[in-house]
């Protein structure tokens, strides 16, 4: 029984006959000092009395933590099981939260994709329908992403060494149409060695690229600098936005800043704390030189040069 990972108590007639070492730890009582005493006094909760008392299971919720408590009697004799599903439940959480995002970041590139295939049944002049097209493969650009993005948040880590540069192209490349539609330039820092899931690495930095592409003016250029910090490689992107008051509250989920336009559903800072998180490192925010950075830290493998 002490081998368990949850806390097992058993009594008769009332009162406890033994309990293991997990529910020693969850009430706070020695096995000795448990032994020979009523239930309640114990478990000092008279819905766990109760439970004990006539079977069947239930949820509490104590301490913030989440329990899940089951009883069965056999005559006098009664066991009662404590199972710690907090985290169980934060997955669970995590899951409906990750349905939610994705379920309402879907909705606006299928409604354009519906409404490009729509146009196109219809007879029009060729640089028109052409147009139509761009606008689809974009669309369809936006929906490979967000599948990607689908990937990179429920797949086990790749986590591996790898120069920034790689990370840099593949996100230019990938935004390279935003960037002619907003006239903007990209310019990175010096390459530096990291440790970190290349897919994840590339989601944070489309994150932040493209909140500068769309809250920055168009024509800017967004500088991604680069530094070592000790054993960590800290990358900051940075526009030449408006000033944002309370930078630290963009980080949480389903929030956008004051003057943000059009659609969004305020999880894309979220998604990069918790990546970031992840790997150990911090996100943050700052105005630096008149700009508007947004920064993370990674693992650093040692400088580049």
């Amino acid at each position: 029984m002490d081998t368990l990972l949850q806390a097992v108590l058993l009594s008769e007639q009332g009162r406890i006959t033994r309990i293991n070492a997990a529910a020693s730890r969850l009430w706070g009582v020695t096995q000795a000092r448990a032994a020979g005493r009523p239930v309640l006094e114990v478990v000092r909760r008279h819905t766990l009395e109760a439970l004990t008392e006539r079977g069947g299971e239930l949820e509490l919720e104590v301490g913030g933590r989440t329990l899940r408590c089951a009883a069965t009697r056999d005559g006098a004799a009664a066991a009662l099981i404590v199972e710690d599903i907090t985290e169980h439940r934060r997955r669970e959480a995590e899951l409906r939260e990750a349905t939610a995002v994705l379920s309402h970041e879907f909705r606006t590139p299928v409604t354009a994709l519906r409404g490009v295939l729509e146009a196109l049944e219809y007879d029009m002049p060729r640089e028109l329908s052409q147009n139509f097209v761009r606008q689809g493969l974009q669309e369809t650009g936006r929906l490979a992403r967000l599948v990607e993005d689908l990937a990179v948040g429920f797949r086990p880590t790749r986590a591996r060494t790898l120069p920034l540069a790689e990370a840099f192209a593949r996100a230019e490349r990938l935004l390279d149409s935003e960037l002619i539609a907003r006239g903007a330039r990209l310019s990175f820092g010096p390459d530096h060695l990291v440790r970190a899931d290349p897919d994840k690495l590339l989601q944070v930095l489309l994150n932040l690229i493209e909140n500068a592409l769309k809250y920055g003016p168009p024509g800017q250029e967004i500088e991604v600098q680069t530094a070592a910090r000790g054993t960590w490689a800290e990358v900051c992107v940075l526009d030449h936005g408006p000033p944002i008051p309370d930078t630290d509250s963009l980080f949480q989920a389903h929030t956008r800043g004051a003057g943000a336009t059009g659609q969004g559903s305020g999880m894309g800072l979220y998604i990069v704390r918790s990546v970031v998180h992840g790997w150990g490192g911090q996100a943050w925010a700052a105005r630096i030189d008149g700009r508007n950075a947004f920064c993370f830290t990674l693992p650093g493998v040692g400088g580049m040069g």
